[in-house]
């Protein structure tokens, strides 16, 4: 993924902006009460990740960014490595900064490490010109302590007026729900690359069913897979598989409920 060529042809990534400015304006109210932090973002937002990208075709009223600036990775230390790739968007762009976190084998999940971790996190709120802070970290149970203690830590220290969103496996907004009181403005179901266990499974079974509050304003899709239901009213967040140079014109293709 990393360090790839792109060419763009400035007429067909202007056609692909404006058909995906008309497919994605949405025709209905929203039907979630949104997070009062997270009302003035648009409903759809594009994710991009670490490859370089020219969005500039992007109507900012209707579509915001998602860019990881930052991924940190946790050893015998907390170790930041900020996004290389460069990004071009309208300057009216809602700009999500994200920060991705792993966990390196025998990596220390202690105090120390939690107080770097957050002292990178608040750098990267603390920054100019973002509309929201966003985490993406696949804690697994064992780590779950160590997260819940470091978003309650980042969001008393951060402004107080930037919202806090975080990504989510499907299953902890069903049946294995553990972030009900996260401080959060809202945590968005990964409806793509599914966990194993839900993978070739029918998505309307019972134990599968978004229950946690903080998942039903928001989802995340991509470009290559099926969508799933119940989108209308919701911030809709898309990944592009291979990456937006590719994407744009696929994502213009969808229609947002």
């Amino acid at each position: 993924m990393f360090g790839l060529r792109f060419e763009w042809k400035k007429a067909a990534v202007a056609a692909a902006g404006a058909g995906l400015c008309l497919a994605l304006r949405p025709d209905a109210a929203p039907t979630w009460h949104f997070s009062l932090r997270m009302n003035e973002l648009p409903r759809l937002t594009m994710w991009v990740w670490e490859r370089p990208e020219d969005l500039r075709a992007i109507d900012p009223s209707t579509t915001a960014v998602a860019e990881l600036d930052q991924t940190i990775l946790i050893g015998p230390q907390a170790l930041s490595m900020p996004r290389r790739q460069p990004l071009a968007i309208p300057t009216e762009t809602k700009l999500i900064s994200v920060a991705r976190i792993e966990v390196l084998p025998g990596g220390r999940l202690d105090a120390g490490a939690e107080r770097q971790v957050v002292a990178l996190l608040l750098e990267q709120a603390n920054r100019g010109g973002i509309a929201a802070l966003q985490v993406d970290f696949d804690a697994t149970r064992s780590q779950r302590a160590f997260y819940a203690t470091l978003l309650s830590d980042l969001r008393r220290q951060m402004p107080t007026n930037l919202p806090l969103s975080i990504t989510a496996l499907a299953s902890w907004c069903s049946y294995d729900d553990w972030i009900a009181d996260l401080p959060v403005d809202e945590a968005v179901p990964m409806f793509f690359r599914m966990e194993p266990d839900r993978r070739h499974a029918p998505p309307d079974l019972p134990q599968f069913r978004i229950r946690e509050p903080l998942c039903k304003t928001s989802a995340g899709v991509s470009t290559h897979e099926a969508w799933p239901s119940g989108l209308a009213g919701k911030r809709v967040y898309v990944f592009p598989d291979r990456g937006w140079h590719v994407d744009l014109t696929k994502l213009a293709e969808r229609s947002l409920p």
